[in-house]
């Protein structure tokens, strides 16, 4: 079986309006152009995987368990922008966190490119063709070290700019309807080729 390229995609702050650590389906809300940016990707039949932190599990904000709703909920916003969500990651890890199991030191927690890699097993997927679309540098470098192309969303969430070989994304956008004009099209531009 071939290979395919994928789109890896963060959750808070780049699909969803970031509101930290929310696990409650009803809060969820699709960032600005999020909506016409899935319809624009989910037509080039790539799939979808979100990859995400969500180290309120090892801080004891709330049970793992949580995040059933959270990937139930994502695929029906992905399915009324005809998209279709094909994975969803999350590292519910934190070395500084309270809860014994998850408070340690991980592969899979972005920067690092675990569950990049991990999805790629799961779904047959060609990391070194595919893409990642973030808010903050540390996507960008989880993409990167996993052999992605990224696009960063230049939307306020990275404040600390700490710049490394890593960590340079291959585009920098204002919106995540940009950003995703950019992936349709060298997609696409793939097919041909």
């Amino acid at each position: 079986m071939a290979l395919k390229p994928a789109v890896f995609l963060d959750k808070d702050g780049t699909l969803l309006v970031n509101d930290a650590y929310n696990v409650d389906p009803a809060r969820m809300r699709l960032d600005e152009g999020v909506e016409a940016g899935l319809r624009r990707l989910g037509s080039t039949g790539a799939p979808m995987v979100v990859i995400t932190n969500q180290p309120g599990v090892a801080l004891g904000l709330f049970e793992e368990e949580a995040l059933i709703g959270v990937h139930l909920q994502l695929a029906r916003m992905f399915e009324n922008a005809h998209a279709r969500l094909h994975g969803f990651y999350y590292c519910p890890h934190l070395a500084r966190g309270v809860r014994r199991p998850y408070a340690l030191p991980c592969t899979c927690r972005k920067p690092q490119p675990g569950l990049l890699r991990q999805a790629a097993r799961d779904l047959d997927l060609d990391l070194e063709r595919s893409w990642f679309i973030g808010d903050i540098l540390d996507d960008v470098e989880a993409g990167r070290r996993a052999g992605c192309r990224t696009v960063l969303l230049n939307n306020g969430h990275e404040t600390e700019w700490v710049r490394g070989p890593f960590r340079e994304p291959d585009y920098i956008v204002d919106g995540f309807e940009q950003a995703a004009a950019i992936v349709a099209v060298a997609l696409r531009a793939r097919e041909v080729a």
